[in-house]
């Protein structure tokens, strides 16, 4: 990250807001099972510049009670390196935008290591980062207090209606539809810059 680039007005970058589900939470043995992602650009959600892939996955695990894709279902999906491939294509200098979105990234980075030995140098924005900013910055005031900051807890707090939720299209998609009313919140907090809505949250400040 350059100083130039934290400097960019909002306007002018491309979000992608971005969900995956995986075969469990380690993302040094679990694998991708579904990527869903939708680009964001202007504040606008651009549904003509969407990603989705399903990946090709050797056994089933626990977590096909949350996201409901047996194995049998994923061998009409794509091999790994390929879903990789193609989303690095689609994701170009992107932001990558999404609710707890540490897990996704190093997911996709143990990928892109177990195949060609790199990680993405992406800039990336938690939303619930974001959401906690904001509260600090008094956004949120005449407001119910948020007591609940989970992806569920935000759509109810904006009005979002859950659809395909524990998809990564659904998620995604509803992950986009919060980050677009707190990017609304942000310029009435004068958080106008790139810089201004990525930084991380320290809980300890």
């Amino acid at each position: 990250m350059t100083p130039a680039c934290l400097a960019t007005p909002l306007e002018q970058v491309r979000f992608v807001v971005l969900d995956s589900e995986t075969t469990g939470l380690n993302p040094l043995k679990d694998r991708l099972v579904t990527i869903g992602a939708v680009a964001m650009e202007n504040g606008e959600i651009r549904l003509d510049d969407v990603f989705n892939a399903m990946i090709k996955v050797e056994y089933n695990s626990a977590a096909v009670t949350v996201h409901g894709v047996t194995r049998q279902q994923s061998l009409a999906g794509l091999d790994e390196p390929e879903a990789l491939d193609a989303f690095l294509h689609y994701l170009r200098d992107s932001v990558i935008v999404g609710h707890h979105i540490g897990h996704d990234i190093a997911t996709f980075n143990a990928g892109y290591q177990r195949h060609w030995g790199f990680s993405l140098r992406n800039l990336s924005l938690d939303t619930m980062d974001l959401t906690l900013h904001l509260e600090r910055d008094g956004a949120f005031q005449g407001r119910d207090s948020i007591a609940d900051f989970s992806l569920d807890g935000l759509c109810n707090l904006f009005g979002v209606i859950p659809h395909d939720r524990h998809t990564a299209d659904g998620d995604a998609f509803m992950t986009a539809q919060v980050f677009q009313r707190l990017l609304r919140l942000a310029a009435r907090c004068g958080r106008t810059t790139l810089g201004q809505v990525c930084e991380p949250f320290n809980r300890g400040d």
